[in-house]
């Protein structure tokens, strides 16, 4: 059951989304308090066969679909049958939003386009996320972060000193694409709330990757040279057998404060680390000091210590046990569990913001199966009977549970 006081609550969302970069999007706007009804293929999302799977003998109970789809209503539906495309101008009409992350050009063949819908919902906020917008001469590409990371100059930035280019491990382009849609979203719909009017969001996973990047872009726009990896003033070093990073960069007092605890004002009159500038310029130089500085102490945690007691930015770096065991997160309740038919729970990554002092949970468990929510919704919500429904999935345009 919804939060009546959730700030979304008595939205509704269809969502014609997959995989990851639409999902996070829709995830966020549920647990916000929207009803958001995902349209899966009657077999189901690609993610339900991805890592971990969490009951044995199935293969559609991954984790990677859990986390991304909790507290979402399914309804099995092959957008590609015409008996199918009624049903979506229905849900559009009972809708307030839409999100769709197919190739574009794909949603028109289906038709479930904004220009269709639109047509039967004129306020609806229809929200397009793909690999590289609507219009371009790349707009049509297939988009995973991978190939997103290659082509957004992130992955040339951050080859580092290597002979190859690597593959980065965070599927940001998708995150951040859902995260911005997220926003364009509740955008829209203030704006609605103002006018009436409706919305067609275009976003980018592209665009969004290369809107992160905090320093080559805003120097290369503006006659500057490009500023790869690795980043200067920050250092991850060992100590004693275990990983620990400190930042000397990004504000103005951190320079002074760490030759205060180093002991070491005569760096600060060398002309080579003079400013902020010079240091970046000469990091080559500069790092032996403060790695001399750091192996003085008998361990990882002496260090951090120290650093936190010079106001200096430095931390131990974690594996994921040991993020999902810190205290810090355990108090904040990151980590909520949902229900799930085959388990006594299953934990996953919560919402990453608080309202009112309270971490909005999940709104539900994730649709155990494709399909599970497809009477409920087509009954419930457009009111259709036992008979039209039956007749939808004889005619293969539904699957029910």
């Amino acid at each position: 059951m919804t939060d009546p006081s959730a700030p979304l609550a008595g939205l509704r969302v269809l969502d014609l989304t997959r995989v990851l970069a639409g999902p996070y999007c829709t995830r966020l706007l549920a647990d916000l308090g929207a009803d958001v009804v995902k349209i899966e293929r009657r077999e189901g999302d690609d993610t339900r066969r991805g890592y971990v799977q969490l009951e044995p003998g199935r293969e559609d109970q991954a984790t990677y679909f859990v986390r991304i789809n909790v507290g979402k209503r399914s309804v099995a539906l092959d957008l590609t049958r015409p008996e199918a495309r009624p049903v979506v101008l229905d849900l559009a009409r009972a809708s307030d939003v839409v999100v769709e992350n197919f190739v574009p050009g794909v949603v028109a063949r289906l038709g479930c386009d904004h220009a269709t819908l639109a047509a039967v919902k004129p306020d609806l906020v229809y929200c397009s996320i793909s690999g590289f917008g609507q219009s371009g001469p790349w707009r049509t590409l297939q988009a995973f972060a991978h190939i997103i990371s290659a082509v957004s100059g992130l992955m040339h930035l951050e080859r580092n000193a290597d002979a190859e280019p690597r593959v980065s491990y965070l599927q940001a382009a998708d995150v951040l694409a859902g995260t911005h849609a997220f926003g364009a979203i509740c955008a829209a719909l203030l704006r609605r709330g103002r006018t009436g009017r409706g919305a067609h969001l275009d976003v980018s996973m592209l665009e969004c990757l290369v809107a992160a990047e905090d320093i080559t872009y805003g120097a290369m726009l503006n006659g500057g040279a490009e500023y790869p990896g690795p980043r200067a003033g920050m250092l991850i070093h060992q100590i004693d057998g275990h990983w620990f990073t400190v930042q000397s960069v990004g504000a103005p007092d951190l320079w002074a404060r760490l030759l205060a605890a180093m002991k070491r004002p005569d760096l600060g009159q060398d002309p080579r680390f003079a400013t902020p500038l010079a240091r970046r310029q000469n990091w080559a130089e500069l790092r032996p000091f403060i790695v001399a500085w750091v192996d003085a102490f008998p361990s990882a945690q002496a260090a951090l210590e120290a650093c936190t007691a010079a106001r200096i930015p430095a931390a131990p770096v974690l594996t994921p046990a040991e993020v999902i065991a810190h205290p810090h997160l355990v108090e904040r309740e990151f980590f909520p569990a949902v229900p799930h038919p085959a388990r006594e729970g299953v934990r996953v990554t919560g919402v990453p913001f608080v309202v009112d002092g309270r971490r909005p949970a999940p709104a539900g468990p994730a649709p155990y199966r494709p399909g599970e929510h497809t009477r409920e919704v087509l009954s419930g919500l457009l009111g259709y009977d036992a008979q039209k429904i039956e007749a939808l999935r004889k005619a293969g345009a539904i699957e029910t549970v």
